[in-house]
């Protein structure tokens, strides 16, 4: 449970949109990710706010493919 809280404070960004949408995301998929996605979505919350809503967005490619189940479903969203 400790670990949900803090991915949902982490979730608090600049952006509107990119608040919501992790929002969304953790309330819908986060207690489902094994170990290795969670490490996953810490590592896109690392990013600045643009570079990861970009990525959201479709408008910038991860420079890590790692990164693309997670981000496929922050995408879905």
């Amino acid at each position: 449970m400790k670990q949900l809280e803090r991915a949902r404070w982490r979730c608090r960004r600049g952006l509107l949109e990119l608040d919501l949408t992790l929002e969304r995301f953790v309330d819908e998929h986060y207690v489902s990710l094994g170990e290795a996605e969670r490490r996953q979505f810490e590592m896109l919350l690392d990013l600045s706010d643009n570079d990861l809503w970009d990525m959201i967005a479709l408008k910038k490619k991860p420079t890590d493919m790692r990164l693309q189940y997670v981000l496929s479903l922050l995408q879905a969203i």
